[in-house]
């Protein structure tokens, strides 16, 4: 370490991905959201494995060691990003660069030997089922991960000690977001013919001799699967490892991009989004890909909606109801949108809630509506594990979304009559990006938590859901696992981001009608109320069918009553919030005629 002596750079200055402010604060929020997906995605796996004794396998064991591996890796590079965008500082110390520099290596390599081990894993596990037990032992287990941990602290302390013998003269800017060896190798003043030695026999040995190995596995993997005779039988044995695939592709398909290319066709630009995709991207997906897979603990591979009914002529009925409804929930929706686009008078912190609810609210009926359209057409009521599971997420998202846009309204309509003279530089359009974003990032960790929990329990017998869409509380009750764990994360984080924007609701229009009974002349009270009254008529029918669907004595509940409670908040309340807000409001049914007017005079 006492290398540093010998330069005159004391710290080096990270140039990050962009320069420009706008890109950075949109950069800073990729950021954020990635990272607390990576960890909350991670974490949620390790927790899984750890306390579901099902799961004590070496598959499992590895996948666990992955995923803490993954939370690491993005907790080296990513905070400190976070840190340079808040603190307005791209500053990073010399010890500082080297230790970083000496993580990254150290848990880029301890990827790449768990995917190798996660291979050969699978290759006895499908070559040689029989001799599974014997040959994957605790002690084999053991001894892979640890002689990974092992090498990978050595070869990173190897380059380490050798990026610290160099000097740094003029130049410390670094055209990446993290200290590379790349980019600090051109640098350096002094001659980096051992470092750059090293860096392609060393580290090329320990990169390349775990792909060969994966290379390899697959190979025998594949010739294996070949030689089973059905292809219900091929198809069970490739996905065991399709999800350990996937993830293999993903991350030496950066690593090759970024690595393995010619230097002319390289750019300091494309090498930073190569390595955003490996240090950043890949594990955030890991969570995704590896869970997917927990469809294969069960014995079902597709669950029965039964719908609202079985009576043909009913789903006839059923069929155009739905139809009409989501034609009206699309077309009234899209055309409030269309006219606060394109209407400047509408460009206010109002409307453009306004018009992100619009389109929560479209895609939150496209998230159910289509699938129980074509139930009804194709005669076919089947949908697929991980079809199941993408649409609770979906679900989960537009839900959480609706809650938080409804509570953000609430603040807005509170400031516009509370502190009237406030409201311009109360309710920047920094806030209001901000208030949106927020609500996106909260609503998309929240699903992806929930689903992920969904992926781990396993489903045997019956696989018929009593729901004309996937929801939580049906699919918990099918399970065959425990689903304490479930219950109690519904209870608790779905509860809270429940109950919390509705609190704030609730204490936006108490302090609106305190403000309101404050003003003197009936037509003052009126007016000021007028302001809200849609807004208000919207929250009332959405936590309406809310309470009455999740806050009800489950003895006095039956699965028609929560799946018509259910069609109200997914289906009838987004197809009501466009008349709601249109009809009661002069402004909108101003910009709304506008609109039709001009459409009608473009056809004629």
């Amino acid at each position: 370490m006492r290398g540093s002596n010998q330069s005159s750079v004391s710290e080096f200055l990270l140039l990050g991905l962009s320069r420009d402010p706008q890109q950075q604060q949109l950069l800073f929020l990729l950021f954020f959201t990635m990272y607390l997906a990576t960890v909350l995605g991670n974490l949620l796996i390790i927790l899984a494995i750890g306390t579901d004794s099902r799961l004590h396998t070496p598959m499992y064991f590895f996948l666990s060691n992955l995923s803490f591996v993954d939370v690491c890796f993005s907790s080296t590079t990513v905070p400190k990003v976070l840190a340079m965008h808040i603190l307005r500082n791209q500053a990073i110390s010399f010890s500082g660069c080297l230790t970083q520099l000496y993580f990254l290596c150290v848990f880029a390599v301890m990827d790449n030997f768990l995917l190798a081990v996660m291979a050969y894993d699978r290759y006895v596990a499908i070559c040689h089922p029989l001799h599974y037990r014997t040959k994957m032992t605790h002690q084999l287990c053991a001894f892979l991960v640890f002689g990974s941990w092992m090498v990978a602290s050595l070869n990173a302390l190897f380059h380490t000690l050798l990026m610290a013998r160099l000097s740094f003269c003029a130049d410390n800017t670094i055209p990446h977001f993290f200290c590379e060896v790349t980019p600090l190798l051109k640098l350096s003043c002094s001659d980096t013919h051992l470092n750059e030695l090293a860096l392609l026999f060393v580290a090329g040995l320990i990169m390349i001799a775990p792909f060969v190995c994966i290379l390899v596995s697959y190979i025998l993997i594949a010739c294996a699967i070949l030689r089973v005779s059905s292809p219900r039988g091929r198809w069970k044995a490739f996905s065991t490892c399709s999800s350990h695939l996937a993830v293999v592709c993903l991350f030496y398909g950066t690593i090759i991009s970024l690595y393995f290319n010619p230097s002319s066709s390289r750019s300091a630009g494309r090498d930073m989004a190569a390595a955003m995709m490996y240090t950043v991207v890949t594990p955030m997906l890991n969570p995704w890909t590896q869970t997917m897979r927990g469809s294969n603990q069960s014995s079902v591979s597709e669950f029965l909606l039964l719908g609202l009914s079985r009576d043909p002529q009913q789903q006839q009925l059923l069929f155009l109801l739905f139809f009409t409804m989501y034609l009206a929930t699309v077309l009234g929706n899209l055309l409030i949108i269309l006219a606060i686009g394109t209407d400047s008078r509408l460009h206010t912190p109002m409307y453009f809630f306004l018009s992100n609810l619009s389109f929560v609210d479209v895609c939150f009926s496209s998230t159910t509506v289509p699938k129980v359209l074509a139930m009804h057409t194709l005669r076919n009521q089947a949908i697929s594990f991980s079809g199941c599971l993408t649409q609770l997420y979906f679900l989960c998202v537009f839900a959480v979304m609706d809650n938080f846009l409804l509570a953000v309204m609430a603040y807005d309509r509170y400031v516009a009559i509370c502190h009237p003279l406030h409201y311009t530089t109360k309710m920047t359009h920094q806030l209001c990006a901000f208030l949106v974003f927020g609500s996106w990032v909260v609503a998309s960790l929240n699903a992806l938590f929930q689903t992920l929990l969904m992926a781990q329990l396993s489903f045997c017998a019956d696989n018929t859901i009593p729901h004309f869409f996937c929801d939580i509380t049906p699919l918990m009750n099918l399970s065959c696992s425990d689903t304490h764990l479930n219950e109690l994360a519904l209870l608790f984080v779905a509860g809270l981001i429940m109950i919390a924007p509705f609190v704030c609701i609730l204490v936006s229009y108490i302090l609106i009608a305190c403000a309101i009974l404050r003003v003197s002349s009936t037509r003052g009270r009126w007016k000021a109320f007028s302001t809200c009254s849609s807004h208000l008529a919207v929250v009332c029918l959405f936590y309406g069918t809310i309470i009455s669907l999740y806050f009800n004595p489950s003895s006095s509940r039956s699965a028609g009553r929560d799946m018509a409670a259910a069609m109200m908040y997914t289906v009838v309340t987004p197809m009501l919030n466009p008349f709601i807000y249109s009809l009661r409001n002069k402004d909108m049914k101003g910009a709304l005629r506008r609109v039709l007017t001009l459409k009608y005079l473009s056809t004629q």
